[in-house]
């Protein structure tokens, strides 16, 4: 059975931590190569040494213009081509003034709107600006929130950021739609509440974590872990499904279908 990214050229904008490790490491088992893009070069040395010449890394701020132009270039330079770009780079804003919105700062909605959504139109714009350059298509995935359309009041109160996952997907279905002809496809991965270094306060806090077991109530009622987006992720970046485009898959552990404060009756 053939590998599903065999040959495949993709880039990784927050490729060197939490989600987007765990996502490069998916593509290289299933064939691509890849260009892993993360602010710290000891990260991205480290990711080197463990996949070989698999994987080339570049240490960049995603909210820089250029880095993503440099990174799909890199792509290109090393592995002859680029196919695909996951974009997961982003964060909390929290300790910069992001908060309820009788609370935000200035300042914080700035940083987080900058971090999450400015980041993601750079490397989507240099993406499809490379995808038309050479023809063929290619597809693009985004990492949003299930918190841009299914918020949480107590414990994740943090409206610039809601607001900037909420743009990503409005970002990502006008753009699947305008170049579908061109066989250009953009999609949206929402993870829940999941453990990555973002996520350390949620992780430390048994308040949340009780909510979390009737919120996320599959698999026992955990927080989610990397690899459980693997699998789209990888899918999203294949021909496997080409014919899907302008889509927000969630994995939520059953976040978007749960109360989050009452044990379902059995």
């Amino acid at each position: 059975m053939s590998l599903r990214l065999e040959g495949k050229s993709i880039v990784v904008i927050g490729g060197t931590s939490g989600l987007g490790l765990s996502a490069v490491r998916a593509c290289v088992r299933e064939g691509a190569r890849v260009v892993a893009v993360g602010r710290d070069p000891h990260k991205g040395a480290a990711l080197a040494t463990e996949l070989g010449l698999a994987v080339r890394t570049f240490a960049a701020d995603a909210t820089e213009p250029d880095t993503a132009v440099e990174a799909i270039r890199m792509a290109r330079l090393e592995f002859g081509r680029f196919d695909g770009l996951y974009h997961v780079a982003g964060g909390s804003g929290r300790r910069q003034g992001d908060g309820p919105l009788h609370e935000l700062t200035d300042a914080g909605w700035q940083f987080t709107m900058t971090l999450n959504l400015t980041s993601l139109f750079h490397s989507n714009r240099a993406a499809v600006q490379q995808f038309l350059e050479q023809g063929g298509g290619g597809t693009v995935v985004n990492c949003g929130s299930v918190l841009g359309f299914a918020p949480s009041p107590q414990f994740f109160a943090t409206h610039a950021y809601a607001a900037a996952k909420a743009a990503i997907v409005g970002l990502t279905r006008s753009a699947a739609s305008y170049y579908a002809a061109q066989d250009i496809r953009f999609n949206v991965v929402a993870p829940a509440l999941v453990a990555t270094p973002m996520s350390r306060r949620a992780q430390e806090n048994e308040a949340i974590l009780e909510f979390i077991r009737t919120k996320q109530p599959l698999d026992g009622g955990r927080i989610g872990l990397p690899e459980d987006l693997d699998a789209v992720v990888v899918w999203l970046l294949s021909r496997e499904s080409r014919f899907v485009t302008g889509q927000v898959i969630s994995v939520d552990g059953g976040w978007g279908v749960s109360e989050g404060q009452l044990r379902a009756e059995s």
